[in-house]
């Protein structure tokens, strides 16, 4: 779709930061204003009181995305609602998100969460891995989790026992 349909069809992206931690705050804000706004949100897994809970997070903590009509909507109101601190602007014009990029992200989203990939790589859950170096250099390892910051979450066969580890991405290849 090209600017022009893009903007027939009711506007174009536009990112706004916000609060910190008030991205869902400025999203039913600019919604009880009558304005399309979006949150994209991902599974997180976070560790409290000794309990494991998978929880949703902002993709991009502390920005939502905001529809804007730019030809019938005047844009400053935006800039006084609770939990907006700015729009993205270069200078006075707005900085508009290229077509399609929101849309691709809605479209990714399963049970309101965008699937985070493996990063940096395209292993799997259940793909063997071989360690290429460290202290378990030549072992092989199952992939259980793919994790941040570059990290997975392997099960690998030590003294006849499944042992849980923590290994950096660069330190495997696949078996």
């Amino acid at each position: 779709m090209n600017v022009m349909q893009d903007m027939i069809a009711g506007g174009r992206w536009v990112a706004a930061t916000t609060h910190q931690f008030k991205e869902l705050v400025a999203v039913a804000n600019l919604e009880k204003q009558g304005l399309r706004a979006y949150c994209p949100m991902v599974r997180r897994k976070v560790r409290h009181a000794r309990k494991l809970q998978e929880v949703l997070r902002p993709l991009f903590p502390g920005y939502v995305f905001i529809r804007i009509a730019t030809d019938r909507e005047q844009w400053r109101p935006i800039l006084s609602t609770i939990g907006i601190r700015a729009l993205v602007r270069f200078g006075d014009r707005l900085g508009f998100m290229p077509a399609g990029f929101v849309e691709g992200l809605r479209h990714r989203e399963e049970d309101g969460a965008v699937p985070m990939p493996c990063y940096r790589n395209s292993y799997s859950v259940g793909e063997k891995l071989r360690f290429r170096e460290g202290p378990f250099e030549g072992l092989i390892a199952t992939v259980l989790n793919c994790e941040e910051k570059d990290r997975l979450l392997v099960l690998l066969n030590l003294l006849r026992q499944g042992v849980r580890v923590r290994v950096p991405i660069e330190t495997v290849v696949p078996a």
